[in-house]
């Protein structure tokens, strides 16, 4: 959708009482003050970690409807933690996606992963010994002689490593059926794919089948890069029949090619154009889609609403927003079939993108359209659009024109009015909307708990606070609860903690994270910074800000794209004082420092970088906003120490 509730944070934390993680990784000392701090360092303790949530089953449903690719995501909790499972909560999602944007495996669920190599002492010499064998004579008894010196022990990682590194496509094969009659591995899909590139190098379709009737024969799998490696190699040695041959025997198996079938010449039905449309959306490959759909409509061959649906969830993936418009254009040109789904798909895609006037158009042709009235999910559409936008007045009477006309209010809708008015400051409007909604049968989920909590955040009075809250309290009053929990400075760190897992386990993975924003941004707005720096910690420790900090041996880099404003500051605050230990310290330090806020993909997107250039600004910290990328602050090593230096002459001169 548009935009998300909440700005996801990603923070790293040290309560100063307790674990310290930091960039370094010194043992620290014991404070008494109770300041808190974040930085980088560890103790002996291990953190508590909650579990690993369980993998989202609803991208394996086929999507029959809007409706269906609206279903919320099934709640999953941190309840059966162990202190041996490390950290725990996958990356959480974003708190709103486009609906029609289903994520799914790529391809296949069978398709092999590629092999990473990390850096090890091996490496140089198994990658000295693959180039020994490519310098290896060219007979087959000078290939296995060189064989017997190999400097390690055959493992998965090391047979793959030489196989990649194999030019010849002779050497290759030899080494492939040295491994097979070694018995020393298992035999995989990716030997044999590594294998059969070579040999498509060397256009040896003859040995490249042979191999694939071995797989066949032995049990191992072929996949869609088996197949296409096949099929590309047929065509590339003129054996169309072949080419054919295997592609029909890879859509049995339901597995897609890598390429368009222009490149095998084969000319398949619309069935099997929609199938590799859609097969093309999943692996993110609009280019070739599109080149696809074109080939499929210069062959005469009409597209029917799945297609063009699948074409259209394409284009606004891919946030081609013109090519999105300018099919429906022709698609009312031409006279092709429009459902629900394809009209709330452009609707979406619309809102991705803040197409405000199209969507508008799109909207009215819906109410003028005999079969393809605007549904519940239609208004949903328009109303996240004029949320985003904070267009109150046209979001109201959308809102008003569903009451009037009997169309249901959908929990997302709901969201996203409610989202608008906060964002509007319209808090009695909001409270009078909360509660019609909730009359009519709305029941408020987490995402609409969220929503509410980060329009806490924005209320500033008192009696706008208390106001909001009452809502709250009616969706989640162990939410209201710990929010004054927190507010108590009397309230111990252990008592927040215990009450933060619980929340936080009893919430759905893909709001956690901007739970934990929200009440950060909250403690902030009301100066309990010592509170939201114990927050950020019990976020880090429970795995929901993961990827802040990325260091090379040449750059340190505080990524604050995905944090909310209160969060990314508070990140930046305490990447500061973690610099500014290090420097003291005399410790190594790379060349460049850079700090990232990124600029916002949406067109009403709030971007964090004019808070953060501000927040720089009130630091003077030596960052400096990079002529050549927006969203990026930049610093040198030279820099950073001048900085640390000066503040502490300052500092010294004061005393």
């Amino acid at each position: 959708m548009a935009t998300p509730l909440s700005t996801v944070v990603d923070v790293y934390f040290t309560d100063t009482k307790r674990t310290r993680f930091s960039i370094t990784t010194t043992p620290c000392r014991q404070k008494t003050n109770r300041k808190f701090f974040i930085h980088c360092a560890t103790s002996n303790s291990t953190p508590e970690a909650p579990p690993t949530p369980t993998s989202d089953n609803n991208n394996k449903k086929k999507n029959t409807s809007l409706s269906d690719q609206l279903a919320p995501l099934a709640n999953k909790t941190l309840s059966s933690a162990t202190r041996d499972q490390s950290y725990a909560l996958s990356k959480p999602k974003s708190t709103w996606v486009n609906p029609t944007k289903a994520k799914r495996s790529v391809l296949s669920s069978e398709r092999q992963k590629r092999a990473t190599y990390s850096y090890s002492p091996q490496l140089r010499d198994l990658k000295r010994f693959a180039q020994k064998l490519n310098e290896s004579g060219s007979s087959e008894d000078a290939f296995l002689a060189c064989l017997e010196e190999i400097p390690r022990p055959i493992s998965r990682e090391n047979a793959l490593l030489i196989l990649n590194t194999l030019k010849p496509w002779q050497k290759t094969n030899l080494f492939l059926n040295w491994i097979r009659t070694q018995n020393l591995l298992p035999m995989e899909t990716i030997f044999y794919n590594v294998t059969m590139k070579s040999l498509r190098f060397g256009k040896q379709f003859g040995l490249i089948e042979e191999l694939a009737h071995q797989m066949i024969d032995n049990g191992v799998p072929l996949d869609n890069i088996t197949y296409s490696t096949i099929i590309s190699c047929a065509k590339k040695c003129n054996l169309y029949d072949k080419a054919v041959h295997w592609f029909e025997r890879m859509y049995k198996t339901s597995l897609m090619p890598d390429e368009e079938m222009e490149s095998v010449g084969v000319q398949p039905n619309l069935v099997v154009y929609n199938t590799l449309l859609e097969a093309m959306g999943k692996a993110g490959k609009p280019v070739f889609a599109r080149g696809l759909f074109e080939e499929m409509i210069e062959l005469g061959i009409v597209p029917n609403e799945k297609t063009l649906t699948a074409v259209i969830k394409i284009y606004g993936k891919a946030r081609w927003s013109r090519d999105a418009l300018e099919l429906w254009q022709r698609m009312k040109e031409n006279g092709w079939p429009m459902d629900f789904i394809l009209y709330n798909t452009l609707l979406n895609m619309c809102a991705d993108v803040g197409l405000v006037e199209e969507a508008e158009t799109l909207f009215r042709d819906m109410k003028q359209s005999a079969h393809c009235k605007p549904d519940s999910w239609s208004y949903t559409a328009m109303l996240n659009i004029y949320g985003s936008q904070g267009d109150v007045d046209k979001a109201m009477k959308l809102f008003n024109e569903m009451c009037k006309s009997g169309v249901e209010l959908n929990v997302m809708g709901f969201t996203c009015l409610i989202q608008c008015l906060g964002r509007a400051t319209e808090f009695d409007d909001l409270v009078r909307v909360f509660g019609i909604s909730v009359e009519r049968g709305i029941k408020p989920d987490d995402r609409l708990c969220g929503c509410l909590l980060s329009v806490v955040s924005l209320s500033q009075g008192s009696n706008d606070e208390e106001k909001v809250l009452a809502c709250l309290q009616r969706a989640n009053p162990k939410l209201v609860a710990f929010i004054h929990l927190i507010e108590d400075e009397k309230s111990s760190f252990e008592s927040v903690k215990e009450e933060f897992k619980g929340i936080m386990s009893n919430a759905a993975v893909e709001v956690r994270r901007p739970f934990c924003n929200c009440l950060i941004d909250i403690c902030r707005n009301k100066d309990l910074r010592e509170r939201a720096h114990e927050l950020l910690y019990l976020g880090t420790l429970y795995g929901l800000y993961p990827g802040l900090h990325n260091k090379t041996d040449n750059e340190w880099c505080l990524d604050v794209r995905s944090l909310s404003v209160g969060a990314a500051l508070t990140a930046l605050e305490e990447w500061m004082w973690t610099l500014t230990k290090i420097v003291k310290r005399e410790e190594t330090l790379p060349e460049l420092f850079l700090a990232q806020t990124g600029t916002g993909a949406h067109k009403f997107a709030q971007g964090l970088n004019i808070s953060f250039a501000s927040h720089l600004r009130k630091l003077a910290a030596p960052f400096k906003q990079s002529e050549e990328k927006i969203g990026c602050f930049i610093a040198s090593r030279e820099d950073l120490v001048s900085w640390v230096q000066s503040k502490s002459t300052a500092a010294a001169t004061a005393t």
